[in-house]
């Protein structure tokens, strides 16, 4: 099994990498900075050797990279089972007091990476008849909060993407999922000073995705909501 993962050194990324490969998927990744993609390479072959790495440098936010990574996975890989469009980037304020660009910088990686990366494997999924596509959305797809500005904006564009997704692609027997995590641990929460428990681990947003890799072909999750137990933020 193959499965393609975008901003996979970090986070809820990391977490699904983590679980995939324990399993044996082999793994596909992107992120931009070059050492933590190596040593995440590294990581994963010390565990098991027999797993097939592709991990390439990759500003998810510059259309030709996206499509320059998609392309090099056609080269590499006969079939591709899973695609999970994870990359993303939070910059907080609201829209009249953002800095100038804050709309662009977002919408171009939660929203153009997942678009163009997808358009350039789908061909592959379609020849497939099978495959199942991932796009991490966010309970800011669902729920304007304050201070969410154009990251909320981003968010409810990509579950848009992914409910066209699932319209065109059904009769293709190709699978897409919506996952809306709430607040999750990760770098971006470092230092914040808060229970540990009050957010959720992102280890369990990575078993809620194996789990729906696992349905039989005639069942679909089309949206999964998660959010800490005490609820939002």
């Amino acid at each position: 099994m193959n499965a393609v993962i975008s901003g996979g050194t970090k986070g809820i990324g990391k977490a699904i990498i983590d679980l995939l490969s324990s399993e044996g998927v082999n793994i596909a990744v992107c992120a931009r900075n070059e050492k933590d993609l190596a040593d995440l390479k590294n990581e994963l072959l010390a565990k098991n050797e027999k797993l097939n790495v592709i991990a390439s440098v990759t500003d998810m936010s510059e259309k030709e990279q996206v499509i320059a990574f998609g392309n090099l996975i056609l080269q590499e890989w006969d079939s591709i089972d899973i695609l999970i469009n994870n990359a993303g980037l939070f910059i907080p304020g609201e829209l009249a007091k953002e800095e100038d660009g804050a709309l662009e910088k977002m919408i171009n990686t939660n929203l153009y990476s997942a678009y163009h990366l997808t358009r350039t494997l789908l061909p592959k999924f379609i020849t497939q008849k099978s495959g199942t596509i991932f796009n991490m959305c966010s309970i800011a797809s669902k729920i304007a909060y304050p201070n969410g500005g154009s990251y909320s904006i981003s968010k409810f564009a990509l579950l848009g993407f992914s409910k066209v997704l699932r319209e065109e692609l059904k009769e293709h027997g190709i699978r897409v999922t919506s996952i809306l995590p709430g607040a999750t641990w990760s770098n971006s929460w470092a230092g914040v000073d808060l229970p540990h428990e009050r957010l959720m681990e992102a280890k369990d947003i990575a078993k809620i995705v194996w789990q729906t890799i696992q349905l039989g072909p005639s069942a679909v999750v089309e949206e999964i909501i998660l959010r800490p137990q005490l609820g939002d933020l």
